[in-house]
């Protein structure tokens, strides 16, 4: 049981790199099939879809914004809780937040709308515009409904996986808490440190040949931002020479553990 987590871990960020192109439109060539496959492969990770899909263009369109970084001490929370939910945050917390997100649809929206909207609280005007999007969305009659039905099809399809896994559900839950914390860590590593006038505000990275259909060319990550309507394979064609990467992928995202990052 314990080599089965082997593969389904390392092919985590393979799994959300095929929701990721149905998010950008690219996992199937006609949209309805694209949306449900994209759908049905959120709902096997435990993801709600269309917040992520939401969150994701909204990470598109403000990148390294002020909601946007994770990596960056607000000024305001006191340094110690600040680091202290930053590690959280990059130790299968983001996971936890993005699992526990479809419950706020149980509440009343207008509730949710004002929760979101003291979050989101910003006085410069990108930032005025992310908090009226996001309560657009908060708010959203339609998208709040697909959000709990995706939800409860998780719960139902992974407490079947519990009760097959039998005395071996330890493990399943070792997998999963391990498939999270590859997706809080990889999540924000393009973006750490990075300053505001870098270009596209993200980075290219080395990565190892073998890993790049694992990753899906995620380690292009510049690239992505700056070709958001192609497909993965188109990446590399457009990024053919490694030597205006910033480092390896994997030292990379152990560079993370150094702390907050900067903005300037």
């Amino acid at each position: 049981m314990l080599w089965i987590a082997l593969p389904l871990v390392v092919l985590t960020p393979m799994h959300w790199g095929l929701i990721h192109e149905a998010i950008h439109g690219h996992l199937l060539p006609r949209r309805r099939p694209n949306e449900w496959a994209g759908r049905a492969l959120a709902i096997a990770f435990m993801l709600p879809f269309d917040a992520a899909r939401f969150g994701h263009l909204m990470h598109h369109r403000y990148t390294r914004e002020s909601f946007d970084r994770p990596d960056v001490h607000d000024g305001v929370t006191h340094p110690v809780l600040a680091r202290i939910g930053y590690y959280a945050h990059l130790l299968g917390g983001l996971y936890l937040a993005e699992l526990a997100l479809p419950l706020l649809t149980l509440l009343p929206a207008a509730w949710v709308s004002r929760l979101v909207a003291q979050k989101l609280h910003s006085e410069e005007p990108a930032g005025r515009e992310v908090q009226r999007l996001f309560v657009a969305f908060a708010g959203n009659p339609e998208r709040r409904a697909l959000i709990r039905r995706d939800w409860v099809l998780s719960v139902a399809l992974h407490a079947g996986a519990f009760y097959l896994y039998g005395a071996w559900w330890p493990a399943l839950a070792a997998t999963m808490f391990l498939r999270g914390l590859w997706l809080s860590v990889a999540d924000n590593l393009p973006h750490y440190d990075v300053v505001l006038d870098e270009e596209a505000r993200a980075r290219n990275f080395r990565a190892p040949a073998i890993w790049h259909p694992v990753l899906m060319n995620h380690h292009l990550h510049r690239v992505h931002h700056q070709h958001p309507t192609l497909p993965w394979t188109a990446l590399p064609s457009l990024a053919p020479d490694a030597s205006d990467a910033d480092a390896g992928y994997f030292r990379a995202a152990l560079r993370q553990f150094r702390g907050f990052g900067k903005v300037r």
